[in-house]
């Protein structure tokens, strides 16, 4: 099936592109999302008439999407979590949680967009993939922390030793 892209769709081509599909995936996804219409006469002129309403819509998405990475890639995304022996996690952190983190710092992020090869199994920091746009891949920094209470040490406390000195050199 040949079709013609309306908009940029990853692993397949861009905006313009005559393509050529299988059958079921060019009439159950790319034409009823809007993605890409029918190779034909009629509709090759159809698409030269709106190319450039397509192409402005297109460079205000990546526009936006290139402002949501700057912003994603200055956050400071901490997560913590349970931990055992040996800083071992007790289960892992996977998109669905890196994209609450996200949310509770004002960024809403579908967690299907937040690309991992495999969960993250280990305390440290760790660079995760967000992509906004074909074009357009974040990389954010997840620092992953115990959320075991830090015991500060307390200074002992005086004794009445140590205070009596003290006095007698004031008097």
């Amino acid at each position: 099936m040949k079709l013609i892209l309306r908009a940029d769709v990853e692993n397949l081509g861009s905006l313009g592109d005559v393509v050529s599909v299988k059958a079921g995936y060019g009439r159950n996804y790319l034409l009823p999302q809007g993605l890409a219409m029918v190779a034909s006469e009629a509709n090759l002129k159809v698409f030269e008439l709106e190319r450039k309403k397509l192409q402005a819509r297109m460079d205000a998405l990546r526009a936006e999407a290139q402002g949501l990475q700057a912003r994603l890639e200055a956050l400071d995304v901490v997560i913590p979590m349970h931990v055992g022996d040996n800083d071992k996690l007790y289960g892992s952190v996977t998109s669905s949680i890196i994209g609450d983190a996200l949310a509770a710092l004002g960024v809403e992020v579908d967690r299907r967009r937040i690309l991992m090869d495999a969960p993250i199994r280990s305390l440290g920091e760790h660079p995760v993939r967000v992509r906004l746009h074909a074009n357009v891949v974040a990389v954010v920094p997840v620092k992953v922390v115990s959320d075991a209470p830090v015991i500060e040490e307390e200074e002992p406390p005086l004794t009445a030793e140590a205070e009596a000195p003290a006095e007698a050199d004031a008097q």
